[in-house]
C-alpha cells in the first residue's frame, strides 16, 4: 500500500513538474512573441529597431533581435533610396514639363502666323498636317506628364464628398463639340443630388478619357449612353458605346500604357487614356472593366467605393 501511495505521488509530481514546464514554455513563447510584434512595429512606424543588450546572447531572441536589426537597417536604406529616387523623378518631370511648354507654345504661334500669309494648295495642307502634329505632341507630353506624376506619386488624390452628377456633367460637356460634330447622340441617366466620396478633378478626367474613346471609335450617327447605379459597395458608371467593339483577347491589354489596336493607328490618340483612368480609379480604391464583343459595341465599367 505504500509503495501505491508513493508511486501515486511521484506520478502527482511529475505531472505537476511537467505542468509548470508547459507553462513556463507558454509564458517564454508568449513573451518572444510579444518582443517580435514590438520590433516589427518599431521598424513599420519608422523608429527603427536596433536590438537590445540581450541580442548578444546565444538564444532564439537573440539570433532574432540580430536578424530583425538587419532587415530594419536595409528597410531604412531602401527607403532612402524611394525617397532620393522620388525626388529625382518629381524633378526631372518638371523639368521636362517646364522645357516643352515654351516651344510647343511658339510652334503653335508660327503655325497661327503661317496661315495669315498666302500659300499654294500644297503648303496649305502641309501647314495643316504640321498644325494636327503639333497639337498631337502637345497632348502626348501632357498625357507623359500625368502618367509619371500619377506613378511617382507626386500627385495626390483628395477624396472628399461631392456631387458625382456636376462631375459627370463637367466631362460629358468636354466631349460635346466632338461628338456633335459626328453627329453622335450623348444621353445620361444620373440623380443630379447623387453624392459620392470622390476626387472631383481626376475623376471626371477619368470619366472624360472613356468618353473621349467612346466618340473616336463609334461611327457617325451612333449612341453613347451613361448609366450611375449605386450597388452595395460601389458606385458604377456605366459608359455604353454602339462603337466597333473590342475582341475578347485584347480587352485586358486596352488598359495597358501606349497600347493601341492594330486597326486605330490613323486616329488620333498615343494610348495612354484608359491606363489613366484605371491608375486614378485604383488611386481611389476602385477599379475598371470592359464588357465587349467586336462589332457590337462597348461598355466601360467605372467602380468607385461608396464609403
Amino acid at each position: 500500500m505504500d509503495w501505491v501511495m508513493v508511486s501515486m505521488l511521484l506520478a502527482a509530481g511529475a505531472v505537476t513538474a511537467a505542468g509548470w514546464k508547459v507553462y513556463q514554455l507558454k509564458k517564454e513563447v508568449w513573451q518572444f512573441t510579444a518582443r517580435i510584434e514590438e520590433a516589427l512595429d518599431d521598424i513599420l512606424s519608422g523608429r527603427g529597431f536596433g536590438g537590445d543588450a540581450e541580442g548578444v546572447k546565444d538564444t532564439l531572441w537573440g539570433k532574432c533581435s540580430g536578424k530583425l536589426s538587419q532587415a530594419d537597417r536595409i528597410w531604412r536604406k531602401k527607403e532612402e533610396a524611394y525617397l532620393l529616387e522620388r525626388k529625382q523623378m518629381k524633378e526631372l518631370i518638371s523639368d521636362i514639363s517646364h522645357q516643352t511648354k515654351t516651344p510647343i507654345a511658339n510652334m503653335k504661334l508660327y503655325l497661327e502666323f503661317l496661315q495669315e500669309e498666302e500659300l499654294s494648295e500644297k503648303g496649305t495642307e502641309f501647314l495643316k498636317n504640321l498644325e494636327g502634329q503639333a497639337d498631337r505632341l502637345d497632348f502626348l507630353l501632357q498625357s507623359m506628364v500625368k502618367m509619371s506624376r500619377l506613378e511617382a506619386g507626386i500627385i495626390q488624390i483628395k477624396s472628399e464628398t461631392g456631387n458625382l452628377y456636376k462631375t459627370l456633367a463637367k466631362a460629358m460637356t468636354e466631349i460635346v463639340p466632338a461628338a456633335a460634330g459626328k453627329q453622335i447622340e450623348l444621353s445620361a441617366d444620373c440623380q443630379e443630388d447623387y453624392l459620392l466620396l470622390h476626387d472631383k478633378k481626376w475623376t471626371e478626367e477619368a470619366i472624360f478619357n472613356v468618353l473621349d474613346n467612346a466618340v473616336k471609335y463609334t461611327e457617325p450617327f451612333g449612341k453613347i449612353h451613361v448609366k450611375v447605379i449605386r450597388q452595395e459597395i460601389f458606385t458604377r458608371i456605366s459608359i455604353l458605346d454602339t462603337g466597333k467593339g473590342i475582341l475578347p483577347e485584347r480587352q485586358a491589354e486596352v488598359f495597358t500604357r501606349f497600347y493601341r489596336e492594330p486597326e486605330v493607328h490613323e486616329k488620333s490618340g498615343v494610348g495612354i487614356g484608359l491606363y489613366l483612368t484605371r491608375k486614378i480609379l485604383e488611386l481611389q480604391g476602385g477599379y475598371i472593366e470592359v464588357w465587349s464583343q467586336a462589332g457590337e459595341g462597348s461598355e466601360f465599367c467605372l467602380y468607385l467605393p461608396n464609403e
